[in-house]
């Protein structure tokens, strides 16, 4: 072959290869794009490593549930004494069920609790709950639920929650709500027999069960102290129909009497206290603690249990609710209560513990919350969580007498060493000139400057937004997404007025509200007006479709993970249960059930629109997103939608989840043109 020719050849197979490259580096690209899409979706998308947690009563065994493969949920000790080896001891596989809970009853006996969802044979959605009780190596395990014939409707529902433990002093007696139904060998009912929630003694090896508090109809929790002692019950009271009216009466007992006592004739300082909400006793000082309502906002009280109503304000915020008891330990002592303003702060009534929390989150980097999550009986060892935006939360066991910080687990352990956005408060004005207080977390690294962005309304719509780790954020952040969280006019967290007619009867400002939120990161620069998103869960998922019938041109892209579609289906959907009256009035009647409705306007609409929802979803019935898909296609509009057979509200599987980002991940990429 001559130079010449082999010049030519070369220059044609270069003319070739540079024609093909193109093509070929897309694909690559392309390829690249996807297998980093699924990466961080399965990084972000993986459920917790720790679910729940607690310490032995000696501290020197903490037992944790974490989350499986897809569904699953696995229980593990770890003896801190011993080899320090996790151990796992159970497993649930059910899809249908969450390992919610687990606490010691002795030092090798630990109680659980499985929540999980059903439908009947009428295609009624049935939550229900079931306690058990297993050794620490796993073996040994005994339903501690009661088991009564299939007539007993709620029996089977409610399987009962742990409300005090060493009763007496006995390691392993434990007190657990039941619900009775009355009935004969035949399964007929019978109206005399008791009927309603009381209490049992349970021993926690044997599964023994005694009668420990005489069942009342209308009681729907109670409260124990430190010995054990029944002293609280609270009443919601039913109408004629069975059905649930809102109203709420608290009684309590004296030291000396078993008679019930109802709250009536408090006092603060001389003034009137029209409801006391109580939560925790502390038998020693004959008080209770609880919420108060004062100017508005949610506030901590406590009472004196021996019938003169003179209480005293423990804590109270003119900006903010109150809205957290803490309480520890084996006898659930009150040891503070919490509030959220730009980041959640936790106001200690005992001056050691606000000392080791303020140590701690000095010491500990990133300014994190500093969670106290058990203790030992003796309180001498505390288990702790310390999390922030950037750190989804690391638990440790302190010793405070030996003055050691020890970490054991991380909550996420998927995510250690991922970069995460970092989380601002900020507020933007709304349309009438209020400000609304808001979160904004940008990508890491990031100038913040005409970025693609997602508004991200929280459900609820009785919830907040606050500063703190979000498994969605930080997805959506990763992949290059500013995301505005709003706490519009209707959440809950800012008091009786900012809460409002609520985010459904005044759904028209609360959505206003999250539309200027958009229109507010477009002004600033923070947003590219074409790559403006919005997206949300629940309440979230409603008002990323209802902003689509106020302001068609607003988002480019909708994304409604379990969302209400229409108002009327939510009164409707309740009409079997006893909560029918309470959630036909939080809707309202008028001209608003129609006007709120996406479903009923998905004319309008001129974003795609991407919807997802599980089957056993109890929240928000599946119908709501199977109507919202039907109403776009019949419109001609372009809508996604997934469904996922026998997951709850909360989609509760590590595959589904990874699969449901790597959608949203493609599906808004697709629509704002990043690809």
């Amino acid at each position: 072959m001559t130079s010449a020719a082999f010049s030519a050849l070369l220059r044609a197979g270069t003319a070739c290869v540079l024609a093909a490259a193109p093509a070929a580096l897309a694909a690559q690209q392309a390829a690249a794009a996807t297998d980093d899409l699924a990466r961080t979706a399965q990084l972000f998308g993986a459920r917790e490593t720790v679910r729940d947690i607690s310490l032995s009563p000696s501290g020197s065994k903490i037992v944790y549930v974490s989350a499986g493969p897809g569904s699953s949920e696995v229980l593990t000790v770890i003896d801190l004494a011993g080899d320090a080896k996790p151990r796992v001891i159970t497993v649930n596989n059910d899809v249908q069920s969450d390992l919610e809970q687990c606490e010691w009853a002795t030092e090798t006996r630990i109680v659980c609790q499985v929540y999980g969802m059903t439908r009947n044979e009428d295609g009624l959605l049935l939550p229900y709950d079931r306690l058990f009780a297993l050794d620490d190596d796993g073996t040994k395990a005994r339903v501690l639920t009661m088991r009564q014939s299939a007539l007993a409707l709620e029996a089977l529902q409610f399987g009962g929650d742990v409300i005090a433990l060493d009763v007496a002093g006995e390691p392993g007696k434990v007190l657990l709500t039941r619900n009775y139904v009355p009935e004969n060998t035949t399964g007929t009912r019978l109206a005399s027999e008791a009927e309603g929630m009381g209490i049992d003694l349970v021993d926690a090896t044997s599964g023994k069960h005694e009668v420990y508090e005489t069942p009342d109809k209308m009681a729907s929790r109670y409260v124990a102290d430190a010995a054990g002692r029944v002293r609280i019950k609270v009443r919601s009271l039913r109408d004629g129909n069975g059905l649930a009216t809102g109203r709420t009466l608290y009684f309590y007992r004296t030291a000396d009497s078993d008679s019930w006592k109802p709250f009536e004739g408090l006092t603060i300082d001389g003034q009137p206290v029209a409801t006391f909400v109580p939560r925790s006793v502390d038998s020693q000082r004959n008080v209770a603690f609880g919420f108060i309502e004062k100017d508005g906002f949610s506030a901590i009280a406590e009472f004196p249990l021996d019938g003169s109503g003179a209480g005293k304000l423990l804590l109270a915020r003119s900006d903010v609710d109150v809205d957290t008891l803490l309480r520890i330990g084996r006898q659930r002592r009150a040891v503070g209560a919490s509030y959220a303003t730009e980041k959640r702060a936790i106001a200690y009534f005992d001056p050691a513990l606000a000392k080791i929390a303020a140590d701690l989150g000095k010491a500990l980097p990133d300014k994190p919350v500093v969670n106290i999550v058990g203790a030992s009986a003796d309180e001498s060892r505390l288990l702790l969580i310390a999390s922030s935006d950037t750190q989804p939360g690391m638990v440790y066991l302190f010793d405070r007498t030996a003055r050691t910080l020890e970490p054991l687990i991380a909550v996420r352990a998927n995510l250690a060493n991922v970069p995460l956005g970092k989380m601002q408060a900020v507020t933007y004005p709304a349309a009438d000139g209020t400000p609304i207080p808001a979160y904004l977390t940008l990508p890491p690294g990031s100038d913040g400057r005409g970025l693609p962005a997602v508004v991200l309304p929280h459900g609820g719509p009785a919830a907040r937004d606050e500063w703190g780790f979000d498994w969605i954020v930080q997805f959506l952040t990763a992949r290059g997404f500013a995301v505005l969280q709003p706490n519009y006019r209707g959440s809950a967290g800012y008091g009786e007025t900012w809460y409002g007619r609520n985010g459904f009867k005044a759904w028209d400002v609360a959505i206003g509200d999250v539309n200027d939120a958009g229109r507010w990161l477009v002004a600033q620069g923070i947003a590219r007006a074409d790559q403006l998103a919005i997206a949300g869960w629940s309440y979230g998922g409603y008002a990323a479709l209802q902003s689509q019938v106020l302001d068609p041109a607003l988002f480019k892209a909708v994304v409604a993970i379990a969302p209400v579609t229409d108002l009327g289906y939510l009164v409707d959907d309740a009409r079997a249960y006893t909560t029918a009256r309470i959630v036909k009035d939080q809707i309202g009647t008028g001209d608003h059930v129609a006007a709120g409705s996406p479903r009923r306007f998905a004319a309008r609409f001129a974003a795609p629109v991407a919807l997802f929802h599980g089957t056993l979803d109890l929240n928000v019935e599946v119908r709501h997103s199977r109507g919202m898909e039907a109403a776009l296609k019949a419109a001609g509009k372009s809508v996604l939608y997934r469904e996922y057979p026998d997951l709850q509200h909360d989609l509760g599987d590590s595959a589904v989840r990874a699969a449901m980002l790597a959608d949203i991940g493609q599906f808004l990429d697709t629509a704002l043109g990043r690809k």
